[in-house]
């Protein structure tokens, strides 16, 4: 069980005391303190100069300041690098790490791994082209209906992989991006054939896009 260390200000009381002459015994008496306690203080504050809890050596950096400034000047730059294209530009500086080191290094700047957003904040113009292009769709047929596919149920690749990827930034800051939204959207798309056509198929072909089948996407962002 580890005891309660004793607080900076005893400590001085206790050196100052043993700088005028007393010994350990009224020491004891008058701070309530173990005379071996009083020993290993005045004996670290003859080989160190301090009274102060000294931090614990531990194990050297493995980066130095100029590579650590190097990552964080190329995480700011580029918020979506990951960690490999970060390893491989450290080889670049004679800085080989691992990629466990450069994440370290990252979170004590204060950098960290943020979920990239996958659906952008609407703004007013956004909202009005939307609320424009659902009154003109508003007294369309079911077959017209069926004829859509949200791209937000279905497996189509729009701008890149689904799958998530980090974005290194400071708690309380969002990603700024100019365009944003030509990088993750989320819209519809009409084909060219009727879906009904297919509804006798297994679930497995209608999962499939048919063949000959094109896509003309609607843009609602402008």
């Amino acid at each position: 069980m580890r005891l309660k260390e004793l607080s900076i200000e005893l400590r001085d009381r206790i050196v100052s005391r043993h700088k005028s002459g007393e010994g350990y015994q009224q020491m004891f008496a008058a701070l309530k303190v173990p005379k071996n306690t009083v020993a290993s203080i005045i004996l670290e504050w003859k080989k160190f100069g301090t009274t102060k809890t000294l931090p614990r050596t531990g194990h050297l950096d493995k980066q130095s300041n100029q590579g650590r400034r190097a990552l964080v000047r190329e995480v700011t730059k580029n918020p979506v690098v990951i960690l490999t294209e970060l390893q491989s530009s450290s080889v670049e500086i004679r800085e080989l790490s691992r990629r466990t080191t450069i994440s370290g290094a990252l979170h004590q700047s204060g950098l960290y791994g943020r979920v990239d957003r996958r659906k952008p904040l609407l703004s007013k113009r956004h909202m009005t082209a939307r609320l424009e292009f659902a009154k003109r769709h508003l007294k369309d047929s079911q077959t017209m209906r069926n004829k859509i596919i949200w791209s937000d149920e279905t497996k189509i690749e729009l701008f890149g992989l689904n799958a998530n990827r980090p974005v290194y930034r400071k708690r309380g800051t969002i990603l700024t991006v100019k365009h944003w939204w030509q990088h993750h959207g989320v819209g519809m798309f009409f084909s060219g054939r009727d879906w009904e056509t297919n509804q006798n198929r297994g679930k497995d072909e209608r999962s499939k896009t048919p063949a000959g089948m094109r896509f003309k996407p609607i843009s609602i962002q402008d």
